[in-house]
């Protein structure tokens, strides 16, 4: 029975961590595109080599320096929420989470392969790793029903979708009468 109460907790977590995986995978691209763009080609070439002379731990800080540099930025959005600005808040929110999400994605990228080098470190990325094939495997099926929710809603089937939906309807209006 707790098992079943629970479930909707565990597919919402599992949706969270997924929206997570998603947005790690498709941002990382277009924050390398975005990093290529700027015309400071030696900076980037400076601050890969001395990413590359760091110990394996003096690269830990580097991959934590923007999350702890976008954590002040947090206080930005409780700010418009205290002042009811909903809109502008959600908008900080998003923004925030897409800058850090991809910026993120682009320093694990230039510093993975010594962060590897750290047995804890490998630890914590293989249980993120399985956390993520696990959170796959919890929103397939809604993942599915969705994928043929928006294949029947297509506009060449819309009178096949009504007929359907009437037929749901009539079939819970029969239960609860």
């Amino acid at each position: 029975m707790v098992r079943h109460l629970l479930r909707p907790l565990w597919v919402l977590l599992a949706l969270l961590f997924f929206v997570e995986a998603w947005l790690w995978d498709h941002l990382q691209p277009v924050v390398a595109r975005v990093v290529a763009l700027i015309p400071f080609a030696r900076l980037k070439r400076a601050l890969g080599r001395e990413i590359a002379v760091l110990p394996p731990w003096a690269t830990l800080f580097v991959f934590a320096v923007p999350l702890l540099a976008m954590a002040p930025l947090k206080f930005l959005e409780f700010y418009f929420l205290a002042k009811r600005q909903w809109f502008v808040a959600v908008g900080v929110i998003v923004f925030f989470k897409l800058a850090g999400v991809g910026i993120t994605a682009f320093i694990f990228d230039v510093t993975r392969d010594k962060l590897m080098q750290m047995p804890w470190f490998c630890r914590v990325y293989d249980a993120v790793m399985r956390a993520r094939a696990w959170a796959h495997a919890q929103t397939e099926p809604i993942r599915h029903r969705i994928k043929r929710l928006v294949w029947v809603m297509r506009p060449q089937r819309a009178g096949t979708f009504l007929r359907r939906l009437m037929r749901l309807r009539r079939r819970a209006y029969r239960r609860w009468a």
